[in-house]
């Protein structure tokens, strides 16, 4: 009897434990989050090797899921982060825009994994805030941060380190792994990348490589926008028009005041060029300087005898010249990360993904930036690996989202996920349980107009085979477009009478979505008097 009470104890014992929350940490896994920042999925092999081969990232994708239908729900980076941190829309944790300050009350998940037992550090571009909530350490970029000998913001003060951001943020990400991490704790590590954001510096040894390859250019890169609406042709990112000279192109300031070109905001761009190029040391600057050079002198020579075609295909070489540089960083460093997993037998059980804050277009429809609901914006980059439990190898094509980090995230760590999270958790997918997903649209805002790159406010539904937009504020354009037929978007189809009943059925089930995850006219409203407000 004693023996029978003494067993009954015990397992009473277990049951309270796991009551309690209480979890068997070798059952929970590690997560390591990785995310670039603007990496547009068309410069990742894993989707199309057309433009650069990233291995190492592709290892993640090889050895789990690859998303290819994966989106943002607003195309513009603190938005986007403000959305992968509450598991939210931007509407309800109320970061709409770059400008807005984010409400501090939210509830981010990396607190959920504090309060549950997990290490959290966080390395990288967090792009808004100085504190993050839940992180046990972390070294974060101000603001945007410096590609070259970059400052960073600390738990315990700012310090300066000299070298080039990609490989500071991994050798910081590893130092915290070899040296920090608890090895009775799971972890959770944010690896947040600055690159490949605007203005791209590539680093020394890669400026000079890269600025010797060749591109193929897209099939859009001479777009008229002749068969879609205004926001289309009103937008103030088109390579030729909008691409600075010294900001952008790399070509030193002295040259352009020589040639007496005029461009807007010459003294910022001038003075963002001078400002960069200041914190080079001279070891750098040895490297840097014959390919900036290079640069200035061709233009010099060039430029004035160049037409307009030929100035926009020179911006697009380029851009890929930096852009794809500064890429090739990223692989590289991502792949030391995952090194360091397999040598130290972290692999199995850690949890790898691989995302983007949001797509970004690379001479598409002759734009660069984001923050339209078109693919090349709208779609990231996302691939996790988690070897206990995903296979190797798989596609995947459902709708998922940022907004489905969180809930993913915390119910791989058996962390309940609060009530008020929209996101849906993607283990079914990553499991192979396909038939338990049941969204087949999602929801999009963008909201930061009229600001930089003049992109119209706007909100849409979009599925695996279309896609309807409705622009608003200081328009009334809707936009339809077939995902099927028309995958690179040329052609508005929503006056079209063959589509008249999927403009129906969308425009009921977008009604449905924004009450769903309660969006309202009387919320764009308020936001944009909001908006008006800190203009002013």
């Amino acid at each position: 009897m004693k023996i029978i009470t003494f067993y009954l104890l015990i397992l009473l014992l277990v049951l309270c434990v796991g009551c309690n929350g209480k979890y068997s940490e070798p059952n929970r896994p590690n997560i390591l989050f990785i995310m670039s920042d603007d990496h547009a999925y068309q410069a990742i092999s894993a989707y199309s090797s057309r433009l650069i081969k990233t291995p190492n990232i592709d290892r993640i994708a090889n050895e789990g899921i690859l998303f290819t239908n994966a989106c943002v729900t607003n195309s513009i980076c603190a938005p986007s982060r403000a959305t992968i941190l509450t598991g939210k829309h931007n509407h309800i944790n109320g970061k709409i825009d770059n400008r807005t300050p984010f409400d501090t009350t939210q509830i981010t998940f990396p607190q959920l994994f504090q309060k549950a037992g997990y290490q959290t550090a966080m390395f990288g571009k967090l792009h808004f805030g100085n504190n993050p909530k839940g992180v046990d350490k972390f070294m974060i970029l101000p603001g945007q941060g410096n590609y070259i000998n970059p400052d960073f913001i600390t738990n315990t003060g700012d310090t300066t380190i000299t070298g080039y951001v990609t490989d500071i943020i991994t050798d910081l990400t590893i130092g915290w792994l070899d040296k920090k991490r608890d090895p009775k704790k799971p972890f959770l590590m944010m690896y947040l990348h600055k690159a490949p954001h605007r203005p791209w510096w590539p680093s020394p040894e890669k400026f000079e490589e890269f600025s010797k390859k060749h591109f193929p250019e897209p099939q859009t890169l001479f777009d008229d926008y002749v068969n879609r609406g205004t926001a289309a042709k009103t937008a103030e990112m088109n390579l030729l028009h909008h691409m600075y000279y010294s900001h952008d192109m790399k070509i030193r300031p002295e040259t352009i005041i020589k040639m007496g070109k005029v461009e807007p905001e010459i003294k910022e761009n001038k003075d963002h060029f001078n400002g960069r190029y200041a914190r080079i040391n001279d070891l750098q600057r040895s490297f840097y300087d014959p390919v900036l050079d290079s640069i200035s002198l061709f233009f010099e020579n060039n430029w004035p005898l160049m037409s307009n075609k030929e100035k926009m295909s020179w911006k697009y070489q380029r851009y890929m010249q930096d852009y794809l540089a500064c890429i090739s960083s990223v692989d590289e460093n991502v792949g030391r990360v995952l090194d360091y997993l397999d040598k130290n037998g972290l692999t199995e059980n850690t949890i790898v993904i691989y995302t983007s804050d949001q797509g970004f277009y690379l001479g598409e429809h002759g734009w660069f930036d984001k923050r339209f609901i078109y693919d090349e914006s709208f779609k990231t980059p996302l691939m996790i690996r988690w070897p206990k439990e995903v296979k190797a190898s798989i596609t995947n094509d459902e709708m998922v989202q940022n907004l489905d980090f969180a809930q993913t995230f915390l119910e791989a760590a058996q962390i309940e996920a609060p009530a008020d999270m929209q996101g849906e958790s993607l283990i079914p997918l990553l499991k192979g349980n396909d038939e338990q997903w049941s969204r087949d649209a999602v929801y999009y805002h963008y909201y930061e107009y009229p600001s930089v790159h003049m992109v119209k406010r706007h909100y849409g539904i979009v599925t695996k085979e279309y896609k309807l937009a409705h622009f608003y504020y200081d328009v009334d354009e809707w936009e339809l477009y077939d995902r099927k037929k028309d995958q690179q978007e040329m052609k508005n189809v929503y006056n079209d009478p063959d589509y008249a009943d999927v403009v129906e059925n969308l425009k009921v089930k977008l009604s449905e979505l924004r009450t769903y995850y309660k969006d309202s006219k009387e919320l764009d409203q308020k936001y944009i008097e909001k908006y008006k407000t800190n203009m002013k």
